[in-house]
Formats: structure tokens, sequence, C-alpha cells
């Protein structure tokens, strides 16, 4: 069945989301029309195609890291969608040079949990040093300096928090926030059910606040 071309490009949770995720594993091909996708988890790439009504099949692909034949990947050819990613401030080879994009304040936080799909992650601890303290984070990641300082400038914008912004020894910026300033996030980020997202770190963002929920009924 042949697929049904877009004619115009309007935000909706769905297309925010979607660029969220084309813009941390996603790819813009120099030919000008064709954008794809890589991901370890077949549940995103499926979620990503039923964002955008595709019906391209979803292949596997050897990981850019490990060389092992572990990753899902998709493609498709769409030069309108494609030439609205330029304009909105997406580029080509962008990993490195991505900077501030055209995100309406209304799907911020949809675009953010796409973010958060595609290079976020989260984990918690106990903390030895005191009594039944359970201590968690949130994380942004990118190759780029000047978009994670974007980012975390919107978020400040919305919700007047503030994250910590360093660097790994492997070249990658990080912006993490801890507890109380990532439940505000969270809260923005999925508020309400069954959105789109990767059910993976969901279900484990669930498992942290239960977690936290239990030490607070502790102390």
């Amino acid at each position: 069945m042949k697929q049904k071309r877009r004619k115009v490009i309007r935000w909706s949770p769905e297309i925010a989301y979607v660029v969220g995720l084309i813009s941390t594993d996603g790819n813009l091909s120099t030919d000008g029309r064709h954008i794809s996708l890589v991901s370890k988890d077949i549940q995103l790439l499926k979620t990503f195609k039923g964002c955008l009504n595709l019906k391209n099949k979803i292949g596997n692909r050897k990981s850019g890291y490990t060389g092992i034949k572990d990753c899902h990947h998709i493609q498709f050819g769409d030069v309108i969608f494609y030439r609205w990613l330029l304009k909105i401030g997406l580029t080509q080879n962008k990993s490195k040079t991505i900077g501030k994009l055209k995100i309406p304040d209304k799907y911020f936080f949809d675009f953010l949990r796409g973010h958060f799909d595609g290079d976020g992650s989260c984990y918690g601890y106990w903390d030895q040093r005191w009594k039944s303290s359970f201590m968690f984070y949130i994380s942004f990641t990118s190759g780029s300096l000047k978009h994670l300082q974007w980012l975390q400038n919107r978020i400040f914008y919305f919700l007047e928090i503030t994250g910590y912004l360093g660097n790994t020894n492997k070249g990658v910026w990080i912006l993490r926030y801890p507890k109380k300033k990532s439940k505000k996030i969270i809260t923005k980020m999925y508020y309400k059910k069954n959105l789109p997202c990767l059910k993976r770190k969901y279900k484990k963002l669930i498992k942290i606040l239960k977690t936290d929920k239990k030490a607070s009924l502790m102390n």
C-alpha cells in the first residue's frame, strides 16, 4: 500500500515527541529527503512509526559502538517533512553542531520526553550516608554543549529549576537533575496516560518513584 505523503506539517504531541527522538537518535540524509532513526529498542521504533503513520519496515543494523548487529533501524523519504525539520533547527550531521530548536511552548515537554527516550537516562540509589535516604537523578545527553545549554534554559523558563551541566570522559555533555527537580520534570513529561514513550524507561521511572515514596514513609 502506497504511503500517503504529508502536504503540511502541523505541531501535535506526537510530532513534538518525534522531533525529540530525531534530535537525539535520528539522522537527516545528505540527499535532502530521507530521515532515519536507530535504536536498540524496537518498541521505540514502532512508536515512532505510529506517530508518523509510516508503513516502512524496521530493519536491523550494526551498532556504531560495538559493531554488533543489535540495533534496529527505520528510514523513510519525505521532502516536506525533511525541509520542515531544517526550518526548526535540525541539520545533517547534527550530533556536535545542534543548537536551539524552534519548539512551541505548548509542546515542549512532549519534545523533551522524546529527547529523554532518545538520549536520556535515570538512576536511583540508596545513599549510605543517611538512614533510609534514597536519591535519584534524570539526565539528558548530547555531543553539543550549546544544545544542552538551550535545553537547560528552556527547562528553567518553564519550571524555574537549574540542573548540573558537565561533560564525560567520552566527550559527551550531560545535563543532570536531582530528585526534587526531577519530579517536576517527570510530572510535565508524563502529563497524562498513554502518551507515546519508551515503555522501558517509563517503567524504570515509576519503579524509582515508588521506591522514593517507600523511603519517605520510612523516615
